[in-house]
């Protein structure tokens, strides 16, 4: 089986009344530099780096981990951990399924077995609109109180006070919660990235406004789907990409042909338009007068 299975994580679009978590495992871990093995789960596991720095290596990606920082693993994802920092690094580590559907009696039934694999024990993911998919971006900065209730979780489950069961499972609710809320600030995050980065494009096309500009080639520039990127260009911007570039150009070839004894034919290779019939109809079309009527014009007023 190849690293990245497209199969896993197995999801399951449910109501939020429906999701019953079971927890599996939780425990505060102190642990040297090492590399862990690389592994698949049969249930889930929230890793929370309370010290030090952590290494994930998941399907074809690699990520960082600061102390503050949270990483989901899916049921099903291969994995494998390594502790970067030069001493101890503290974590938290909670194993649970979304449905209290999986029978964990030791903790190897956690871990798949690539000899017997057992397809049937792969746990669900519980996905309720309008939240994406926790293991979608799978890295997480949890606020003090999510952490807290972290704490308070790995006490429950190691105590077993009566009834611990219950308040595990109010609790992994209510981190779990606190994990879905913060991708509407991620979202909110990117969105300010892509606006910085729209704006610096709209820099350039002034700057170079008679290069040839395409919704597809600003859209692949930006890394972005093409519908996407003309909808945000257009809440910076005002208007859709290819009318502001038009208006820019239309603004340059009015100062060419007010401050310049240029031919008419150059002023539109200038701005982009190197066919002198279309530029003439283009300009028309936003001024109302053909571009010599308009020179002849602004030079008597």
């Amino acid at each position: 089986m190849s690293d990245k299975d497209p199969s896993y994580p197995l999801r399951k679009q449910v109501p939020s009344r429906d999701w019953s978590p079971g927890i599996h495992y939780a425990q505060l871990q102190t642990l040297p530099p090492c590399t862990f093995a690389r592994r698949r789960l049969y249930d889930f596991e929230l890793l929370y780096v309370r010290q030090g720095k952590l290494l994930t290596k998941m399907d074809t990606e690699e990520y960082i981990l600061n102390a503050g920082q949270l990483i989901f693993l899916s049921s099903g994802v291969y994995h494998q951990n390594a502790i970067l920092s030069d001493s101890d690094t503290k974590l938290i580590g909670i194993h649970f399924d979304f449905f209290g559907e999986s029978i964990i009696t030791h903790d190897e039934d956690m871990v798949v077995n690539e000899d017997e694999v057992m397809h049937e024990k792969f746990a669900f993911e519980a996905v309720t609109a309008p939240f994406m998919p926790l293991s979608q971006e799978p890295i997480y900065s949890p606020p003090p109180e999510c952490v807290h209730a972290m704490e308070q979780l790995v006490h429950e489950f190691t105590m077993r006070p009566v009834g611990y069961e219950w308040v595990c499972r109010g609790l992994l609710l209510g981190i779990l919660t606190s994990l879905l809320r913060t991708q509407n600030s991620r979202d909110a995050a990117k969105s300010s990235v892509h606006t910085e980065r729209i704006r610096a494009l709209i820099d350039e096309i002034e700057e170079r406004s008679a290069e040839r500009w395409t919704n597809k080639s600003m859209a692949k520039a930006m890394n972005m789907h093409e519908d996407h990127f003309a909808k945000l260009f257009r809440e910076v911007a005002g208007m859709p990409p290819g009318e502001y570039l038009r208006s820019i150009r239309h603004r340059e070839a009015r100062k060419l042909l007010r401050e310049t004894d240029w031919p008419i034919e150059r002023v539109g290779e200038q701005v982009g338009y190197p066919d002198i019939h279309y530029f003439s109809r283009v300009f028309t079309a936003n001024e109302g007068i053909s571009p010599r009527a308009y020179r002849k014009l602004s030079r008597i007023l």
